[in-house]
């Protein structure tokens, strides 16, 4: 791997803004910096923007970071190529690394925003977790359900019409309400600062036997609901744990290691909207130790609710002072036999994931467990004494 599978299509002609670990040195503490991806080098901003989450408040951030020149740190090449030693179990800790690129924000995520995906909640709900279970079910609600979810809008008379014939038949389920209902899906998905980054592991339970990657679109969101940038995301999914019951959802979810979103934020600007949000292909590719390669496919086109409706859907009621991350859902839902047949897709410990798109660059991780990544111990007293101690705390 290389910047050139890191980068967008367009390498860096975007404005693109990340965080990165800074190595401590006999003068420097060391710790997270906010960085300007560009031509020619990393730039460290924090002088100017201290967190991810000042900067995105800015009215105009993509011209804020274009105003500031910031600090040279390494070339682009350096900071992707110690990054990724990190899928080799070996990441480079005397140079710069890249980070998850939010920091204050809270990470919310939607679930249930694709037809495809929803067939599959409601096969995870009727298999009740178990895997072997999930082939017959799905011929069964397939045949009922067929194609009909992706051309509906949900809230719709229509919607409300498929509603009444499940509901009919008893194959109404709690996914099926988000899914086709006016009420989407939104949940916390990691505490503050606890995504990993590019690079980093990614974790799934010790006692999750059917799981697998989300690929997913993640939007930055400032205070004021304002949507200023994208990066990529994968929501890992148990499928075991949230089939058994809806309520283990937290369980599924929020483990250890088990978000990460990356390589980097890309802001909008002049040739960089929400519209080629609205129509980015994101591609997945898993490869195991095993030799199984898994590809899939996310088409943000394909989507049952726009981008703006779900940001508004989750400052209905909430308010967020530092900004949000917002996972988009996925319709990606792996079937692939690769154990047994009829036992379709889960992970193994050291698969390589990789989520491109055109846009976004691409974001890679290796999976563990969550029980044995990282321990995440770099929450928010200890950001706050790392920024005092660099002197970028300011009133």
């Amino acid at each position: 791997m290389s910047a050139l599978n890191v980068l967008p299509a367009d390498g860096l002609t975007g404005t693109l803004v990340g965080r990165v670990q800074l190595p401590a040195t006999a003068g420097h503490p060391g710790g997270p910096a906010v960085v300007a991806l560009r031509a020619d080098g990393v730039f460290d901003l924090s002088a100017t923007f201290p967190t991810m989450s000042a900067l995105l408040e800015t009215p105009q951030p993509a011209a804020a970071v274009r105003a500031t020149a910031g600090t040279r740190l390494c070339s682009v090449a350096s900071l992707v190529a110690a990054s990724l030693a990190g899928l080799q179990g070996a990441a480079d800790t005397s140079q710069p690394v890249l980070l998850a690129p939010c920091d204050l924000q809270v990470v919310k995520a939607c679930g249930v925003t694709f037809a495809t995906s929803l067939i599959e909640r409601v096969i995870e709900e009727q298999a009740r977790g178990d895997a072997s279970r999930a082939q017959g079910l799905r011929a069964q609600v397939t045949a009922l359900i067929g194609e009909r979810l992706s051309d509906i809008r949900p809230g719709s008379e229509q919607a409300m019409a498929l509603k009444a014939l499940l509901q009919e038949k008893g194959l109404w389920s709690q996914y099926l309400e988000v899914g086709i209902g006016k009420d989407a899906e939104v949940f916390t998905k990691a505490p503050v600062l606890a995504s990993v980054g590019c690079g980093q592991d990614i974790g799934i339970r010790a006692d999750s036997a059917w799981n697998n990657p989300e690929p997913e679109v993640v939007l930055a969101v400032s205070s004021r609901g304002d949507i200023v940038g994208a990066a990529l995301g994968n929501d890992v999914n148990l499928r075991d744990i949230e089939g058994r019951s809806a309520l283990l959802l937290g369980k599924a979810k929020d483990n250890n290691a088990s978000c990460a979103i990356g390589p980097f934020i890309r802001l909008f600007d002049e040739g960089f909207t929400l519209d080629q949000v609205r129509q980015e292909t994101v591609d997945l590719r898993v490869e195991g130790p095993d030799g199984f390669v898994l590809k899939g496919i996310n088409t943000m086109a394909s989507i049952s609710r726009d981008p703006t409706d779900l940001v508004a859907q989750t400052l209905a009621a909430h308010q967020y002072p530092d900004g949000f991350m917002l996972f988009l859902g996925t319709l990606f839902a792996p079937i692939e036999d690769r154990d047994q047949p009829g036992g379709g897709f889960t992970h193994h410990l050291g698969d390589r994931v990789s989520i491109q798109s055109r846009w976004l660059g691409g974001l890679h991780n290796r999976v563990t467990l969550s029980e044995q990544a990282a321990p995440w111990t770099f929450g928010l007293r200890a950001f706050m004494a790392n920024l005092a101690a660099r002197g970028l705390l300011r009133a």
